[in-house]
């Protein structure tokens, strides 16, 4: 209970007066003259506590925002100053806890003196009963102006009404009413009507019944279909410095086939990323921002073919990259990358690297052209490497020349390639080389490229052609590989699981004649970090005669993985936790196979470039732990 005290010494009834003009109106209206007030406080000790009691939404909602909690921590404040806090602190509470819907509580202010106390002097305690909250009675949701009854849009303006973020029954909350607004916006916006507002949005709240009306009205605008691209070109000259008024360093045409703008079509705002995207990811520019051109509607024109405005700042002609990294299957290693975007007298883009490593140094290039209408590009390549294969050193050449073409989620591929391979060592098989065609295909479902939680993934690829040497002899060769990632349990209010499974399959085999040299690097090894934990990397595969492990015929391998995200304080974490099983053979005979098992645990952490992996796993076979690290997602 308050009670009476004596009159505050000047000085402290001057602070009390400049603290409440600082704050102006905000105790009522939460302007930001509180933190104002709140900044300039002096140094010193608090001149009284704030125990609030309530329930958890609500308790958290004050101690947070409740301004008399900020100007607690004014020094030397007498009890009538504080008491004066007191009277002004009711109607900041009510419109606090409004914002969490109860528009009927019951509040209690208590001051009490605390003289032992070691953290103030005084004590006030806040007590609020919140009452019964207020719920939705009804959700009035409309549509009005241009466009708003156009039948080839009912299923967007249905799909709203259904998902509507607050339907009847449940609690209302300003944040709730806001993101509900906003959702179906965003809704409106994100197809066809990029111009979409609210017309008009009301909540109606009868706090004697806890009911809440709500009614809305969208303006959908024009709808709106993708136009010609256009180029608004920042080009850097070799120095770095910018000129704008160059003419542009790669073909404009090209880049619009790279970006595969749906002209035409209605606007949808993945398609425009997807674009933004594409043209991001192709090397030819260091920043990309697209833009559909809203201002080329007229007044009252319900149907708009828009231009869609790049601006671009190109890449340099060419760029180094150096790079340093380290796996457990490979060990630590150095890179060096050379970038030309367009090679002198060929046009076409060529990546030149060199990777050097102790278990698998590497030299290739790969030159790629700019894609036709169908959206083909000629391609070629070549590289040479140096690895361990089994308990052989293996040098090996490798040419590609073919067509590649990228869609949205499809890669597809057809190609001729030249294989040859020496191995070193006692008992090495002799060298070999081959030539083949082939077709791939991989298709990508994840519902994020860089760190999935959901989708699948599955990928496929056919050749046939014969060896060259020692002996000609025809063969064929298959290979596929399989993901998927199944949430577990209800999610959360965003949409997350509590946890997933990720399952992994693949395969492949090579069909031929029993003792036909093949290429090794045509045949199968496995075990690693990606296929088989608990095994050093392709260290599973098939003993030769001389008991030398040597590259088979035919592979399998498949993994589940239990995926649960790790919480701190009951709040979810950038880490999650893992449990998995591998599984995998290889064989020159599918009757030969015998599976290798390796069982284990790790953990994740999702960084901004990729999930950074540590898994720790035993290797049933060979009755050993082996530790395995790796960065990134890849399929």
């Amino acid at each position: 209970m308050l009670s009476p005290t004596t009159a505050p010494a000047p000085g402290s009834a001057f602070l009390l007066a400049g603290s409440l003009l600082l704050s102006g109106c905000s105790l009522l209206s939460k302007d930001h003259s509180a933190d104002a007030a709140a900044a300039a406080v002096p140094s010193g000790p608090p001149s009284f506590s704030v125990e609030v009691e309530a329930p958890d939404a609500v308790r958290e909602l004050l101690e947070k925002h409740l301004e008399l909690v900020r100007f607690s921590q004014h020094p030397d404040l007498r009890r009538r100053e504080v008491v004066s806090l007191l009277n002004a602190s009711d109607s900041n509470i009510r419109d606090l806890i409004g914002t969490l819907g109860y528009f009927s509580p019951q509040i209690q202010l208590e001051l009490k003196d605390t003289p032992d106390s070691k953290e103030a002097p005084m004590e006030v305690t806040v007590k609020v009963d919140p009452g019964p909250p207020t719920t939705i009675r009804t959700a009035d949701i409309r549509f009005s102006g241009l466009n708003a009854e156009e039948t080839h849009s009912d299923w967007q303006r249905d799909d709203i009404r259904k998902n509507w973020g607050l339907t009847p029954g449940e609690q209302f909350t300003q944040s709730a009413w806001g993101g509900a607004k906003s959702q179906g916006l965003r809704s409106l916006q994100a197809q066809r009507f990029p111009t979409a507002s609210i017309a008009s949005s009301k909540a109606d709240i009868d706090a004697d019944i806890q009911k809440a009306d709500l009614s809305i009205d969208y303006a959908p605008g024009a709808a709106y279909y993708f136009g010609p691209l256009q180029l608004s070109y920042s080009t850097r000259t070799e120095d770095g410095e910018q000129d704008v008024d160059a003419p542009p360093r790669y073909d404009p045409e090209g880049m619009r086939r790279i970006a595969r703008l749906p002209v035409g079509e209605e606007y949808k705002q993945t398609s425009l990323l997807d674009a933004q995207q594409r043209l991001s990811n192709s090397g030819y520019f260091d920043s990309v921002f697209l833009t559909l051109d809203t201002d080329a509607a007229q007044p009252g024109q319900s149907e708009v073919h828009a231009p869609v405005i790049a601006q671009v700042r190109e890449a340099k002609l060419q760029k180094w990259v150096f790079g340093v990294g380290a796996s457990t299957d490979t060990g630590p290693r150095l890179s060096v990358d050379h970038i030309h975007n367009r090679v002198p007298g060929l046009g076409w883009r060529a990546v030149s690297k060199l990777q050097l490593d102790t278990k698998n140094p590497i030299l290739s290039t790969r030159l790629v052209d700019l894609p036709n209408e169908d959206g083909w590009a000629w391609f070629t390549g070549a590289k040479a490497e140096r690895e361990e294969l089994g308990d052989y050193n293996t040098n090996s050449l490798q040419l590609q020349f073919g067509r590649t073409k990228s869609a949205d989620r499809i890669d597809r591929n057809y190609y001729l390639q030249y294989d040859f391979t020496k191995l070193q060592g006692t008992g090495a098989p002799t060298s070999s080389s081959s030539i083949t065609a082939n077709y791939g295909w991989t298709g990508r479902y994840f519902n994020n490229p860089i760190s999935p939680t959901s989708g699948f993934g599955f990928a496929w690829e056919v050749g046939a052609g014969t060896t060259l040497t020692p002996e000609r002899e025809p063969f064929g060769r298959v290979s596929a590989r399989w993901l998927t990632l199944i949430g577990l349990g209800d999610p959360d209010q965003a949409g997350r699981r509590q946890s997933r499974l990720a399952l992994r399959a693949a395969g492949g085999a090579v069909i031929a004649k029993d003792g036909v040299d093949i290429p090794a690097t045509q045949l199968f090894l496995t075990g690693g970090d990606t296929t088989v934990r608990g095994y050093r990397y392709q260290s599973i595969g098939v003993e030769n005669e001389l008991g030398k492990l040597i590259s088979g015929r035919y592979m399998v391998t498949g993994s589940v993985e239990w995926q649960r995200p790790i919480t701190v304080r009951g709040n979810r974490s950038d880490w999650e936790q893992t449990v998995f099983v591998d599984a995998g053979s290889v064989a020159d005979k599918p009757s030969q196979m015998t599976v290798y098992t390796g069982v284990g645990t790790g953990i994740r952490w999702a960084s901004p470039v990729g999930p950074v992996q540590a898994d720790i796993a035993y290797g049933l076979k060979t009755q050993q732990f082996r530790l395995h690290l790796r960065m990134g997602f890849t399929f």
